[in-house]
């Protein structure tokens, strides 16, 4: 899925908080139109168009402004063909993810002759993170928000993506990922996700406790436990032969074991891990 696509997923998804967000006004009733748009049909593939009350919203989600046709020729396009279909106001909008090379104009109108039509551009770069950081359906444009320390923020992202319902934990964290790759090192969004998955985890935190609370398990031991105890709530109910394997595991091959079973599906998963360690 590329990036500006994924915005438009997340868009739709939940139109009413990008509404708010774009508008800076409390959006209600809400509905996602169609993207195909006449007299000759055309796609857009990064674009939301979104019903408001009496005003047509439409979002373009662009990771990069080089685009044929030229974004402002396709703006204006968009806009009349929105216009002579429902006959409403219409708000333009162009969420531009990255900062394009210094040396860009970063237009905003379209001008030829007589004719000038102006949209509205958001630079994600100049962002307040405070919008996006406390609203769960924004959450994943978090991590390419205005800040001087991008470490930090993107630290403070995971903190709120472990702080999701458990329905969305999974499917919003996945989606912070991809676009936080946009801006950083996706090794580092990989180790920061799976260290903050591993801290604030529900499952995590009764394991801990409960070792603690009884007195029992201590320092490689406690360590093989937990791992099991993890693996069993991933790939399910594990042999005596999967427990076997993993007693005689080193704590480096346990330590490896525990960052890697995050990313288990099933069974299947474990085996290649074993198998791929001569195990």
């Amino acid at each position: 899925m590329s990036f500006d696509n994924l915005c438009k997923l997340l868009s739709e998804k939940y139109p009413a908080n990008f509404a708010n967000w774009v508008l800076g006004t409390p959006q209600t009733n809400v509905k996602v139109l169609k993207t195909e748009l006449s007299i000759e049909p055309i796609r857009a593939d990064y674009v939301t168009f979104l019903q408001l009350q009496e005003r047509i919203l439409h979002l373009e989600f662009q990771t990069k402004l080089e685009s044929t046709p030229p974004l402002p020729l396709r703006m204006l396009d968009y806009w009349v063909r929105l216009y002579r279909l429902y006959r409403l106001p219409i708000s333009q909008v162009v969420v531009l993810l990255l900062p394009p090379t210094p040396e860009t104009v970063i237009e905003t109108s379209f001008n030829i002759e007589n004719t000038r039509h102006e949209y509205r551009v958001i630079r994600m770069w100049e962002e307040n993170p405070g919008i996006f950081l406390n609203d769960e359906a924004l959450l994943p444009l978090a991590p390419l928000a205005a800040t001087k320390q991008p470490h930090i923020l993107l630290q403070q992202v995971v903190e709120k993506v472990n702080q999701s319902s458990q329905a969305k934990k999974t499917e919003i964290s996945a989606y912070t990922q991809i676009l936080a790759g946009l801006k950083y090192k996706k090794d580092l969004v990989r180790q920061l996700f799976r260290e903050g998955m591993m801290r604030e985890s529900v499952i995590y935190q009764e394991i801990l406790a409960e070792g603690e609370q009884r007195g029992e398990q201590r320092g490689e031991q406690r360590e093989r436990q937990l791992v099991l105890r993890l693996l069993t709530r991933r790939v399910g109910e594990l042999s005596q032969d999967v427990r076997q394997r993993v007693e005689i595991l080193s704590l480096e091959e346990l330590e490896n074991l525990g960052e890697a079973l995050l990313d288990f599906q099933g069974m299947a998963d474990l085996d290649a891990w074993f198998n791929q360690k001569g195990v």
